[in-house]
């Protein structure tokens, strides 16, 4: 059985759900696209095609392996994106929570279905379904557990708006231990570099104690400024509109010292690396035409 345990980003990685990328259907038409970065390249067809994109995905595979991670696949679905497994579930401390995610992508929950039933049956939590909320929107860090949220009264018209205030409640619920505090997120249905689909395309904490954050991501000021405050301006890592576009804050912790990240994030890595990170630096630029890069790719299980 699986010991669950996940209470911040970037603790020693020891076992994670990777997405797949194989059989991952045709370029999707444009009235498919979940997300405006999708949509874009769907429109000037130059969405990703597989064979890139599973490229991209065995290259991340072998850094895991390389730092005895045990690596879960989902099984194949045919015709089907299944490369964001952190949009089907999330783990808090020694709970996985489903997550409630676009009905049409249901049997993406199904496809980890073996490693579930690796998992106590008490320990899998399944939110009502008043409870919109995504694992690309959820991070635990020490005594805090972060959300993205939107609650605007135009919530149901946003595709891009996957966690509401329900979500919030459901998560203070289930975890009185923690201090759930949630950050409003800019949506939009049609220009990517408006549009933070989840909080970790606009905010990730890295290391012990530092963090990659982007301003306009967020709807209202002092909440970015809270963050910003919380970690230390000095320790914080910046990141501009296009930054963000092309998934800069959405690298994966191994570890407090190993950071997985695009090899074309060369600002960022250079900053990573003079604060003494080993950065593993990989291909998967093409992935992230789909508005979701390394973090959105994973579902840890356990670290310690």
């Amino acid at each position: 059985m699986l010991k669950l345990n996940v209470t911040d980003e970037t603790s020693r990685l020891r076992s994670v759900v990777l997405g797949t990328a194989e059989s991952s259907g045709p370029t999707p038409q444009a009235e498919e696209a979940y997300d405006p970065k999708s949509l874009e390249h769907i429109l000037a067809g130059t969405y990703p095609v597989e064979t890139d994109m599973i490229r991209e995905m065995d290259a991340f595979v072998a850094v895991l392996r390389k730092y005895n991670v045990q690596v879960f696949r989902p099984k194949v679905i045919t015709d089907c994106n299944q490369i964001f497994s952190r949009d089907i579930a999330f783990v808090i401390e020694d709970k996985l929570i489903k997550a409630n995610i676009l009905p049409d992508r249901e049997e993406e929950f199904q496809a980890i279905k073996y490693v579930l039933e690796k998992i106590k049956e008490d320990q899998i939590i399944y939110p009502p379904k008043e409870v919109h909320i995504e694992g690309g929107d959820v991070m635990p860090w020490k005594e805090y557990i972060f959300i993205g949220v939107y609650t605007g009264p135009e919530y149901a018209s946003y595709i891009t708006a996957r966690t509401n205030n329900a979500a919030v409640d459901f998560i203070k619920e289930k975890f009185p231990n923690k201090i759930v505090k949630s950050f409003q997120l800019r949506k939009s249905n049609t220009n990517a570099r408006e549009n933070a689909l989840h909080l970790d395309c606009c905010f990730q904490p890295i290391g012990k104690d530092m963090a990659i954050l982007h301003e306009n991501g967020f709807l209202i000021e002092e909440e970015y400024q809270w963050l910003l405050d919380y970690f230390g301006k000095d320790k914080v890592f910046e990141i501009t509109k296009d930054e963000m576009y092309s998934m800069m804050s959405n690298v994966f912790s191994i570890s407090p010292t190993v950071v997985v990240s695009e090899r074309n994030f060369t600002r960022l890595n250079n900053w990573l690396r003079d604060r003494g990170f080993t950065v593993e630096e990989i291909p998967y630029a093409e992935i992230a035409k789909q508005e979701g890069l390394l973090r959105c790719s994973t579902l840890p299980l356990v670290r310690e």
